[in-house]
Order: C-alpha cells, then structure tokens, then sequence
C-alpha cells in the first residue's frame, strides 16, 4: 500500500513513517521547502514539497495513495502565532480533505487531539462522547484543532472514508522539536526543575499512538473518534517515574498555579510583546494545567486494540533518546 503523511517530521509523524516502512508499505510525504528534515533523515521515503494551501496542487501529491494520514499540525501556544495556527490547522486540513475527496483516497486517518474534545469536568474522565464548545477552549491551538475535527466530521458525513484518532500525551523517542511533554523531560534532566504544579495528564507510549493510527486504518469505523491514550497520572508522578529511571532527585515543592500564571503574564505579555524578547512560559499552557486532563481510551482499545505498554518504558526510551541525541 502507498501512505501519503503529512507531519512526517514531526514527533508522530517521524514515528508513523518507520513503522509503516518497516512494515512493508511505501511512503509518500509532504514536506514544506523549508522544514527541518532531521526526522526523515535517510529513511527511504518519497518527498514531495508544498503545503496545505492549494487543493489542486494536494490533489495531484494524492494521486496513487491509498491512505493519508494527515498527523500535521502548526502547535503553538503563543497568542502572536494565531493566524499561522488556524492556517495551517484549519484550513490546511479542509484543504487536504477536499483534495482526497476530489482523487478518491481510500482512507483518511485525521490526528485530532485530545485538545479537541476538551478538559472533563473536574473529578471526571473524558471519552469520545465528551463534547466541549469553541468558547471553552482556551487556546487558539485548541480551537483551531477542534474546528479542524469538525472539518474531517463533515466530510465524513458527505462521504469521504475519514477515521479520526484523538491522541493524548505520547512520549518515547524521535521527539526532535521537543514537544511540551518532552520539554518537562528535558528540563528534569537538566535539573531546570525545582518544583512542580498540581496537574494531571494522560500518557501513553509513542509506539503506541503510532499502532492506533494503523489500527485505525485498518479497523476504525468511517465517522467514529478514538482516543488513543493510556495512563492518567499526575504530573508527580512522572516526576517521580523520571526519577526512578535516572536516579536523580524528582521535585518536592508544589508551588500554587498564581505564581507560574504571573510569570508566564508578564513573560508572553510583556516582554515578548513590547520588548521583543522570545517568550519561555506560555500564559495558555499554565492556564491548561490548572485542570487534570484525564481520558478513557477503552474504545479505542476494544475496537481497535490499541496496545497499552508501560509508561515506564515509554519514558526511559524517551530519556535514553534525549541523551543519545545529546539534547543534555
């Protein structure tokens, strides 16, 4: 089979990529003329260059495709970056739907987000059926791949083969940019982290996420959702697991949310925006973890038998290829 990807040198992306070459399928992907290739380094891949922005130039990359995966996503959590957001994740993604419609694909497989479906009501797990609104979401990140989702549900529903997947929090190797997850890893071991907020988050093994987005090539039903999570935990208690791999100190201080909420308003706000300064704490992502972002994935584990591996593991390949990248 020949996989069209789009966000192939991006963490999940990367990782889709491998798995579908070791297993024997061809691979076409998307790469915009000037992106960091790190991630698709040498792997034997067919490159095409372009963007989301021109159907008719995405429809002639489809042709001969059996399955997109569109894993791309612009993600920031910078107020400055919204028009690049709701381009690239918007209307970058009604672009390439209506470009696979328009040659036929087989199969599209959307990566949405957890970020889509939104934060449960506290003391609740979230699950496909969880609906939120474009008010409640706080980020224009959010929004945008929540309106990104609406997009692939209706083309669904106008009679595209569209299966969306809704990851959580994956963690493992090849995570080039680093993701925020892998920023918090990055930061333990480099000991930039002397204290730590209550929150909570889903985790699941990169690997993992990866054999979801096949399985539901595979086996997902037209229309449906699924959320490809694993583990719900606070974020001391990755702190602690990270702690148990390495052997260094995890933090003990639990500082209330106001204080990172006041230094991320006057670095983002302030500095960055009347100084010009690069911003290093987003006013958004502290406003996220002041609620436990917890979900079921059992879905997609009955339907498509999502794998669960350990955490643990998922970690430690994320450390060990952190170290050998010498990110520390």
């Amino acid at each position: 089979m020949r996989a069209f990807v789009t966000g192939a040198t991006g963490f999940i992306g990367g990782n889709l990529v491998r798995t579908l070459l070791v297993e024997g399928h061809q691979v076409r992907v998307l790469v915009r003329p000037d992106s960091d290739r790190q991630n698709i380094e040498g792997l034997p891949v067919e490159r095409v260059e372009g963007d989301l922005s021109d159907r008719q130039k995405l429809a002639e990359k489809l042709e001969g495709c059996d399955v997109v995966f569109h894993v791309a996503a612009h993600y920031s959590l910078w107020a400055r970056d919204r028009e690049a957001i709701y381009s690239a994740n918007v209307r970058g993604t009604e672009n390439l739907l209506a470009a696979a419609s328009d040659v036929r694909v087989g199969r599209f497989i959307h990566t949405s987000s957890v970020a889509a479906i939104g934060v449960p009501p506290e003391g609740s797990i979230g699950t496909e059926q969880t609906q939120t609104t474009l008010e409640d979401l706080v980020s224009d990140y959010k929004k945008s791949k929540y309106l990104a989702e609406q997009a692939a549900i209706k083309a669904a529903r106008e009679g595209l083969n569209v299966v969306i997947v809704n990851p959580s929090t994956p963690v493992g190797a090849y995570d080039v940019k680093p993701t925020p997850t892998g920023e918090i890893i990055l930061r333990f071991l480099q000991g930039r982290m002397p204290a730590y907020v209550h929150t909570g988050l889903n985790l699941i093994d990169v690997d993992d996420v990866v054999r979801g987005h096949i399985l539901a090539w595979q086996k997902g039903r037209t229309g449906e959702r699924y959320i490809l999570g694993n583990r719900n935990l606070t974020l001391k208690t990755m702190l602690d697991m990270l702690s148990a791999i390495t052997g260094k100190p995890a933090p003990k201080i639990a500082v209330p949310h106001f204080i990172p909420l006041t230094v991320a308003f006057i670095d983002e706000m302030i500095l960055a925006r009347y100084l010009g300064k690069t911003p290093q704490v987003s006013f958004y992502s502290v406003q996220m973890s002041r609620k436990a972002m917890y979900y079921d994935s059992s879905k997609a584990v009955r339907e498509l038998g999502l794998p669960q591996n350990p955490i643990e593991d998922a970690l430690e390949k994320a450390v060990n290829w952190f170290i050998e990248g010498g990110y520390v």
